[in-house]
């Protein structure tokens, strides 16, 4: 049986407070009504962080917080693109000029990524016009994911206004793709939860080939998100894709030292997969293979045989070229004993002992260290909101999404929620000198939302 595409849902907006502004704003804007509305939600990685472009198994949920546009299909070969925030301009190009600025990435070219990702799998010549007006509650380069359920949002906008059909795997594995159109190496876990994502479930995402599972998580812990107050967008930075490329060499020693075809691996879960070893004999191999300094490009060339010409053109993305320095132990014995961590979360959430809350606890908080330490991926900011969290009665809190700022995520027994929301707001944004306005999200419950859907008015 073919799995279904997202679902579509007949609402009135009359009866729903933001569709409704939202249609009074598009008409004020557009002097028409929009012909659908299409949701695409953020998440938060419970754990298993910068391990899916390694080919691992992660543990997001869907959050309530999501981007939501309102569209009209319109016979002109023009696309237009408004925001409910005018702090975001406005934007307007030809549907045959689609063209995405990779150097200061601004939020419609995430919108323009989707687009282009529909347009290139259809092979589509002439593309609808369209109407959109796009409303954020995702707090933005927060580590949320808003950044990639904007380009999945955009993809199902698109896909609905051609009058096109995929199912929600194709979907997501499509706007996996296109978002690298910005130039950011990424991995499949934002997308794929934003479009298979449902309510009261978290998922354990796996990939090659996509596939999602259900994982019921403990009736008594809520999930607390807590933004740093810090920004960082990973699309306009090296940071993420000189960790994509550390992972990636790491993977190609390994494969070599093992007497593998090194040159077409690109990722360490299939080192592990070739092998047909376990992870804790891949971190046993780690400490076999590497050594703790960090490699120099000279190094890895003499390493792997290969001129400085070829591991720049042939290994290193475009904006990685530069990089001096490789942490390559590092990144390997984080990745590996981050993909276990995922595993024995899943089994514990399966299990159920008396102290889940604890054990599921203590592996945020490795992740955690492991972010901070081997990946090197945290800040003080973020460090310092994790150890509050703790401090008032998380069991387990870590940072989520890329680092280098954005949000922490923490484990709270539902009875110690309250007291621990007063005491975080009190010791950290109180005492905080504005980077975001205090009447932005910044720090809130959530608990596991639904996927991607299209709403249509009954």
């Amino acid at each position: 049986m073919a799995e279904e595409g997202p679902s579509i849902r007949l609402i009135q907006a009359a009866e729903h407070p933001r569709l409704l502004k939202m249609k009074e704003m598009f008409v004020s804007k557009f002097g028409s009504v929009p012909e659908f509305y299409v949701r695409a939600p953020g998440r938060v990685n419970l754990i298993g962080e910068h391990i899916d472009y390694c080919g691992y198994a992660v543990l997001p949920m869907a959050v309530e917080q999501d981007i939501l546009i309102a569209v009209e299909p319109v016979k002109s070969q023009t696309f237009y693109l408004a925001n409910t925030n005018s702090f975001y301009r406005d934007f307007s190009t030809s549907v045959n000029d689609i063209h995405i600025n990779k150097t200061k990435p601004q939020w419609h070219n995430y919108f323009l990524c989707g687009l282009k990702g529909i347009q290139d799998h259809f092979n589509l010549k002439n593309l609808t016009g369209m109407n959109c007006l796009l409303d954020g509650i995702i707090p933005p380069s927060s580590g949320l994911s808003s950044s990639s359920a904007l380009v999945c949002c955009a993809g199902l906008v698109t896909l609905r206004a051609n009058g096109l059909s995929l199912s929600k795997t194709e979907l997501a594995e499509i706007c996996t793709k296109s978002e690298r159109y910005i130039g950011t190496e990424g991995g499949g876990m934002d997308q794929a939860i934003s479009f298979l994502g449902e309510e009261g479930m978290a998922k354990l995402i796996e990939f090659n080939p996509l596939r999602a599972t259900d994982v019921q998580l403990p009736s008594e812990a809520s999930f607390v998100i807590a933004h740093s107050c810090v920004e960082m967008n990973k699309a306009a930075t090296s940071h993420f894709n000189t960790r994509v490329m550390e992972c990636r060499l790491a993977a190609k020693f390994l494969a070599k030292y093992k007497g593998l075809k090194w040159k077409e691996i690109l990722c360490l879960k299939e080192v592990q997969v070739k092998l047909g070893v376990n992870l804790e004999e891949m971190l046993l191999l780690v400490e076999e293979v590497f050594h703790l300094e960090p490699y120099s490009p000279e190094e890895i060339c003499k390493c792997l045989e290969i001129s400085l010409e070829e591991l720049r053109t042939q290994i290193l993305s475009k904006n990685t070229q530069d990089v001096l320095l490789f942490k390559l132990y590092q990144r390997a014995k984080h990745v590996f004993s981050e993909a276990a961590r995922v595993l024995q979360f899943k089994k514990i959430c399966e299990e159920a002992p008396a102290n889940s809350i604890q054990l599921l606890g203590d592996l945020m908080n490795q992740s955690h260290v492991s972010c901070r330490t081997l990946y090197e991926c945290s800040c003080p900011e973020l460090d310092r909101l994790v150890d509050i969290c703790r401090q008032f009665g998380a069991q387990g809190s870590r940072l989520t999404g890329a680092g280098w700022g954005g949000c922490a995520v923490s484990l709270v027994p539902t009875d110690k929620l309250p007291d621990l929301l007063a005491n975080v707001q009190k010791a950290y944004y109180q005492s905080k000198k504005g980077r975001l306005a205090v009447e932005k999200p910044c720090l809130f419950a959530t608990k596991p939302g639904g996927g991607a859907l299209v709403f249509l008015e009954a």
